[in-house]
């Protein structure tokens, strides 16, 4: 193969508007994308740790919670299940 290219002396065509490029990203600083990314971000990972923060509170603050008061009917009827006649009959 020969060792002489066509571009040997300047870049090709299609590199030759890079250079610019390269000099504008230093000098513009950080991407407003990804300062909002991160803030929206923080945001949530605040609000995550502040909801599992409360429920830990909350599980060992507040007291148990209530059972339903079952029905006259439903006790007849798990009593006469466990073999217990119900009272009056």
């Amino acid at each position: 193969m020969e060792d002489d290219f066509e571009f040997a002396d300047h870049p090709p065509p299609s590199f030759q508007n890079m250079g610019n490029v390269v000099k504008d990203v230093e000098a513009k600083g950080f991407n407003p994308g990804l300062i909002v990314l991160l803030v929206v971000g923080g945001l949530v990972l605040t609000f995550l740790i502040g909801n599992y923060v409360l429920y830990l509170y909350a599980q060992k603050t507040l007291p148990p919670k209530k059972k339903k008061p079952i029905s006259k009917k439903k006790m007849k009827r798990e009593r006469l299940k466990q073999g217990v006649s119900a009272p009056g009959e």
